[in-house]
């Protein structure tokens, strides 16, 4: 739909805990408004991934490299200028404020919120990826809720994918007239 290519922010970040579908609705997002999406978990080096396998949970010191390359994504997209849906946990208010600098302020937030008990099933059924089941406590334990912050849009995932998106994009409207833009 065309008005909503106009309204998307210039960047934004589909954010939440492992197993709540940041990849899914990152990618659904960037389809229907035709901008690149970028799946976050690319990006960390590959001692993180080593560790997060081993379910050996992240530190602030492991993140914050990997927060700075999706910071650089962020700017490189903003430089062009183009859209970008990136995902990324941004499970605290720190990271977050740091992809915030990284972008100059303009940036949105699309927070998955879910269950324990709908997460965990969720990372017990996924196949092929390096982030065990174990580690979810320690991100539960880990997020910041991004509740009365700025330009953050929260969808819950006990909904089907596509409406998981529709609602997203349907908020990133109203937090664009609020005062996101692109360009």
């Amino acid at each position: 739909m065309e008005s909503e290519k106009e309204v998307l922010p210039l960047a934004v970040v589909v954010m939440g805990v492992s197993g709540c579908g940041k990849s899914s609705v990152g990618a659904g997002i960037a389809a229907r408004n035709g901008v690149r999406f970028v799946e976050g978990d690319q990006l960390h080096p590959a001692a993180n991934v080593e560790k997060m396998a081993q379910g050996i949970p992240l530190t602030d010191a492991d993140r914050l490299p990997w927060l700075d390359r999706i910071g650089d994504e962020i700017k490189t997209a903003q430089k062009r200028p183009q859209g970008l849906v990136i995902s990324c946990s941004a499970l605290k208010r720190s990271y977050r404020d740091r992809l915030r600098q990284a972008a100059g302020g303009r940036l949105a937030f699309v927070f998955l919120e879910g269950s324990r008990d709908l997460l965990l099933s969720r990372m017990q059924a996924r196949q092929g990826h390096f982030m065990p089941a174990s580690l979810l406590d320690s991100q539960l334990q880990t997020l910041e809720p991004p509740t009365g912050e700025a330009g953050v849009v929260t969808v819950a995932i006990d909904r089907a994918l596509d409406d998981m998106v529709a609602l997203a994009c349907e908020g990133l409207g109203v937090a664009v007239k609020g005062g996101f833009h692109a360009g």
